[in-house]
């Protein structure tokens, strides 16, 4: 990544857990995540969760 120092952009980011939209277990618990997209957007499901959608 290279920065131009004569410009001045503000940069915004955000974080979230990540957790299954389920039953909310996540990686914390052994489960891994997959993100799926349905039709209100972008969700995210563990391992066990996943195959059923």
């Amino acid at each position: 990544m290279m920065q131009d120092t004569k410009t001045h952009q503000e940069i915004q980011s955000s974080v979230s857990k990540v957790e299954c939209y389920v039953c909310g277990k996540g990686l914390s618990e052994g489960h891994s995540i997959s993100a799926k997209t349905v039709s209100n957007g972008i969700v995210l499901f563990c391992d066990v969760h996943y195959s059923m959608q």
